[in-house]
């Protein structure tokens, strides 16, 4: 699948920073600074060198007037539009983006409408030359989230309150678009909204037609629809919405002048009274029948009336008015992430070939999100990444900004992952009830060696996973110490690059086998570096923490002077300099202590084992290490292939402990006695060899891989030192 350029399609590509300001009881979420944006002026530099020339931006109420209608502070504003502007970037203005307002108002308040028509007024007259506008975000999808569900702020669960803050939300776009037009004639109104569908089993039909009419709600409002022969009309009214307040929709002076469509995957649900067919469900309801509202994506029969296509055509076919995409983002790999933009963009051209008036196409979350899997409820910290990837001391640049800047250039863009469907279009997704399966698709493959290792394994689970189609080999297949093997299975497999995992992996052995340790470490992987480079194809290789001796008293850094202090470090140091020498544009990762979930062979299961054969397990404290969790390390070094980085990485998940510490926290989550747990006789000199970085931490903090592979192997029959024990 190729992602087709603007020339092509006739759609434009906007931009867009995710910029939510929402209040969850006393607690504020402000995703512009919780993603660095709000201190990263040159981000605007960024969007400006991607191509784009139009972009939604903030302008939000809760910022510039946080304590009153008569203190606005437009400094940070002022300072960012005149950069956009500076650069020829379009902007269209958000006023309030899933808020409620500052802490003074609240979309329940009567007088909501009238004092965000006002801040509209002070900011249509500072910012003249603005002339798109969305002074409300995605109102029905707020009006649920903040007054129906009660995740944000005024935090209320009944219908009245969500009703009168739907209508509160539109009348505050009625009277902001006309404090916008009395100061800037012409402007237009960019209304957002998320329109996804709701599907059921047949008992349940009638739910789904309440949600499906529900969810036009916002823009029927808006246009000036909702007369008497409307289904909501007197639904309205018995919530208490007045005579009055419907008068002021009825000539459709609020009508949008373009709507903006905002779908994710999981925005479509199936309501599904068979609660047995999903354990691990929980079940809801509507006080007359109890269901699971579960994704639709992930069900058969409905393959062709879900996704963005049907949503758009309904759309046009409801309200005949020129449209854009203003959200397309995917919290996933970055292969699903490509795959997901490839979709939507080609989809909205193929929709332009067919009559529909469909203008553009926004990335969104250019600079990525935090806690949006959480709908901002909890502070777990989870970024999702964006078109950029902002973790980093510097902000990286992801596939998704390589495909936007070719595209930007009137340039195809190509890459080899999206060969595959996206998962939402792969059979493993679907329920388990929908039958059988079909295997993944063909196309360009990785080449993996090592085959009989952990981490060889691992890559190739973690690939089926993510359809990046491979080929795993063992020595016979590819010897990585002989050129002309290597040679022969690339030219055999034609991958678009190699995934080294094998080498000399028996530290303590590598003393003794000096030299079948440097030949298979150090001469292989230089070996495998020039047979890619000689192909022209990408190189992932793995390199170890004890390139160091564990004396700086620091966590290492991959700018830090290498120092091994054994047979194997030094094989691993010197298989760097060779590799980078031989291929620079190669991605050598460093990474340290494995352990997970699918072999046996790793210091947290052996610890297990040995503690449920009633055993006593003895570790070292002396020496401080970075356990890694095997499927984080690989996902982590996939998304950076795909994003085609190169060089030295550091990739270990957060949180460094001692080899003791370790075995006591890997005891205690899996509900042993720690105490059972002994610290080794000291030997040798105390060493802290854990790993840092300075250019991203991509994997999530250790105690919450350790959580999840205890998760994994309570799970696993298999692997449960439990069973083996009993064996």
């Amino acid at each position: 699948m190729k992602i087709e350029t603007q020339q092509k399609r006739g759609v434009e590509l906007w931009g867009g920073v995710e910029c939510t300001i929402v209040r969850i009881g006393e607690d504020w979420r402000n995703q512009t600074a919780e993603t660095g944006h709000l201190d990263r002026p040159e981000d605007i530099d960024r969007i400006a060198e991607l191509g784009i020339r139009t972009v939604r931006y903030p302008i939000l109420w809760e910022a510039v007037a946080p304590d009153s209608l008569d203190k606005l502070d437009f400094s940070w504003t002022d300072a960012r539009l005149a950069m956009l502007r500076e650069r020829g970037i379009r902007v269209i203005g958000g006023l309030v983006h899933h808020g409620s307002g500052p802490h003074y108002a609240s979309m329940l308040d009567p007088h909501f409408p009238e004092m965000l028509g006002e801040y509209a007024a002070r900011v249509a007259e500072r910012y003249p030359w603005i002339d798109m506008w969305t002074p409300v975000n995605e109102p029905l999808t707020t009006a649920r989230f903040s007054a129906l569900y009660g995740h944000w702020y005024p935090h209320r669960r009944d219908y009245p309150g969500f009703l009168r803050a739907l209508v509160n939300e539109c009348k505050g776009t009625l009277h902001a678009m006309r404090a916008i037009r009395a100061a800037i004639p012409g402007a237009q109104l960019v209304q957002t909204e998320d329109l996804g569908k709701t599907f059921s089993t047949a008992p349940l039909r009638y739910q789904a037609a309440h949600e499906n009419e529900r969810r036009w709600l916002s823009l029927d409002l808006l246009c000036g629809s909702v007369d008497r022969s409307h289904g909501w009309h007197n639904i309205l009214f018995g919530a208490g919405v007045g005579w009055e307040e419907m008068e002021l929709f009825e000539g459709g002076e609020g009508k949008p002048d373009l709507l903006g469509i905002n779908h994710y995957l999981t925005s479509e649900r199936f309501l599904d009274h068979r609660l047995d067919l999903y354990p691990g469900h929980e079940p809801g309801g509507n006080g007359r029948d109890t269901y699971i509202d579960a994704e639709a994506v992930r069900v058969k029969r409905l393959e062709n009336d879900t996704g963005i296509g049907p949503r758009l055509r309904e759309a046009w076919d409801r309200y005949g008015i020129p449209m854009a995409i203003t959200e397309v983002h995917h919290g996933c790999h970055r292969d699903e992430q490509l795959r997901w933009f490839a979709e939507v963009w080609n989809t909205a051209g193929a929709l332009r070939e067919e009559g529909v008036d469909l203008r553009a196409v926004t990335l969104w979350s250019m600079f990525g999100n935090v806690d949006w899997r959480f709908l901002l409820t909890r502070r777990n910290g989870l970024y999702d990444v964006g078109v950029f990837d902002a973790r980093g001391e510097s902000v990286r640049p992801t596939a998704i900004a390589h495909a936007a800047k070719a595209y930007a250039k009137g340039e195809d863009y190509d890459h080899p992952v999206l060969d595959s469907a996206g998962w939402w279009r792969r059979a493993p997704r679907l329920y388990a009830w929908n039958g059988r399966r079909k295997p993944l698709d063909g196309g360009r493959k990785l080449l993996i060696t090592g085959a009989t290792g952990t981490l060889g394994k691992a890559f190739a689970r973690i690939c089926e996973e993510r359809a990046l189609p491979f080929a795993l080999t063992r020595r016979a297949e590819l010897d990585i110490s002989d050129p002309a093997s290597i040679a022969a299975a690339i030219e055999e497999h034609q991958p678009w690059a190699v995934i080294n995992t094998a080498g000399f992996v028996r530290v303590a052995d590598a003393e003794r086998e000096r030299d079948a340790c440097m030949a298979a470490n150090a001469d292989g992987a230089e070996a495998v570096a020039r047979a890619c480079a000689d192909a022209g194809i990408k190189l992932v290789t793995f390199s170890s923490d004890l390139v160091f001796d564990g004396r700086l008293g620091r966590p290492y850094e991959e700018g830090d002077p290498v120092s091994p202090a054994n047979v194997y470090g030094r094989s691993k140091a010197e298989a760097e300099t060779r590799v980078l020498s031989a291929m620079p544009e190669a991605l050598v990762v460093r990474t340290s202590a494995f352990f997970g979930p699918w072999d046996r062979y790793n210091f947290a299961w052996d610890v297990l084992r040995r503690l449920a054969a009633g055993e006593t397990v003895t570790a070292c404290d002396r020496a401080v290490v970075s356990p890694t969790y095997v499927p984080d390390l690989c996902h982590a070094a996939l998304d950076l292939l795909v994003d085609g980085e190169s060089g030295l990485w550091h990739l270990a998940n957060p949180g460094h402990v001692s080899w003791f510490e370790f075995a006591r926290r890997v005891a205690e989550g899996a509900g042993f006695d720690p105490a059972l747990v002994k610290p080794a006789a000291p030997r040798g000199q105390p060493a802290l060899t854990a790993l840092a970085s300075r250019r991203a931490t991509l994997l999530r903090p250790f105690d919450q891989a350790l959580e999840d592979y205890l998760s994994h192997v309570r799970g696993n029959a298999e692997l449960s030192p439990l069973a083996i024990a009993a064996e």
